[in-house]
């Protein structure tokens, strides 16, 4: 086995902090044959693998990452046949989306090698989701998004706060554990808390990083498209960030980007998969993902105040979290009525003065204010649907 190899595993291992552990961690079942965890740059994949591998002990286990310059003349089957040879049996690979033809070998290792388990991640949605054909009947295929406000306090504040479900936040059970007065910690994870380097220091500059390397190079890569185009992209999400939620007129976006009116579909599609928006859809087809589209959000709070900064509409704020933080858990569809609807509830968000008016006909309807502190009967604090994982 490469003994540079060797060396960067065990120089990545020895800087892994396991003071605090995503919400995937146990959820992950880490001894199927293959699994690949996806997701936005920046929530956490690498360090959840190296903290997995830290606290299992393994000799027979190796983590790579696919950009590693050992790849420049050897390839993945190549260091799993030797991995193989060596005795071992849990490979971790991560990033592999840089890696050209990652789904094809991926499928050789995986008919070659029975006994090898492999874990890999990607740090953009786009390539791996592309190529699971090939591997529809092998790879399971799992999902990790940012930090929740629950596991903000946890990771930043060191206050442990139990995961509430749906129905407890709307009988009014939701806490804050030892925090007695919640909005300030709520105002500051909407600034600086989804994403797990906010102690790092700079983190708008990191922020704005990822934001640039998903657009100019994941979207690029993945779409086949010129870096200028990737431009224009990135130019179409600043523009929406500043008027979203709202659904996008094609060709007023097309006009302002002097672009066809035509792509303006693709580019919404490319965001969405990369992580950059969500598409709130109506509830037609019952499912998540395949009803009409009716608005546009970015991603994140953290995404909005990145990219417009103090201007950031404060309605826009607190839609996009309600919806970013539910959406984990539960199918968010669109409301004819209201905002919201997840299964038979409908939400009204708004801030302290929020009435009832709009959803009083409406049977299993709550109001959903900003700036409260706690619920009253069917008036619930926008705070407590991050505590949901």
């Amino acid at each position: 086995m490469d003994r540079t190899l060797q060396t960067y595993m065990k120089e990545l291992l020895s800087q892994v902090d396991n003071a605090f552990q995503r919400y995937k961690y146990n959820q992950i079942d880490w001894n199927l044959r293959l699994v690949c965890l996806t997701g936005p740059r920046g929530v956490g994949k690498s360090t959840m693998v190296l903290q997995h591998i830290a606290n299992n002990p393994q000799e027979n286990a190796l983590y790579v990452s696919a950009d590693h310059s050992y790849f420049t003349t050897h390839t993945l089957i190549e260091l799993a046949d030797e991995f193989v040879k060596d005795g071992g049996e849990h490979l971790y690979i991560d990033e592999v989306h840089k890696y050209t033809g990652w789904s094809r070998e991926l499928k050789q290792i995986y008919d070659t090698h029975p006994g090898l388990k492999v874990f890999v991640t990607g740090s953009s949605i786009l390539d791996l989701l592309d190529g699971e054909a090939d591997l529809s009947r092998r790879m399971v295929i799992d999902h990790m998004y940012g930090l929740s406000l629950r596991e903000y306090l946890k990771m930043v504040h060191h206050v442990e706060v139990p995961i509430f479900s749906l129905q407890e936040i709307l009988e009014g059970k939701a806490h804050m554990g030892s925090i007695q007065h919640p909005l300030p910690y709520f105002k500051e994870y909407l600034r600086k808390g989804y994403y797990p380097f906010t102690s790092e220091g700079a983190f708008y500059t990191r922020l704005e990083q990822i934001i640039r390397q998903t657009v100019e190079a994941d979207i690029v890569q993945y779409a086949h498209i010129s870096l200028s185009t990737g431009r224009k992209i990135l130019q179409m999400l600043r523009i929406m960030s500043a008027n979203v939620p709202y659904k996008p007129e094609a060709q007023a976006l097309a006009n302002e980007l002097k672009i066809s009116r035509n792509v303006i579909p693709d580019y919404l599609a490319y965001l969405e998969r990369a992580g950059m928006i969500g598409m709130l859809r109506d509830n037609t087809c019952g499912m998540r993902g395949l009803g009409k589209m009716e608005k546009v959000y970015i991603d994140n709070t953290n995404m909005l105040y990145a990219m417009v900064g103090e201007e950031v509409e404060i309605g826009n704020l607190r839609e996009t979290f309600f919806y970013n933080q539910t959406r984990v858990v539960h199918n968010v569809a669109a409301s004819r009525e209201s905002d919201f609807c997840i299964g038979n509830y409908t939400f009204e968000v708004g801030g302290r003065k929020k009435g009832k008016k709009q959803i009083q006909d409406i049977p299993n309807s709550f109001v959903v204010r900003d700036d409260i502190e706690y619920a009253v009967d069917n008036i619930i604090p926008l705070w407590a649907f991050g505590l949901m994982y």
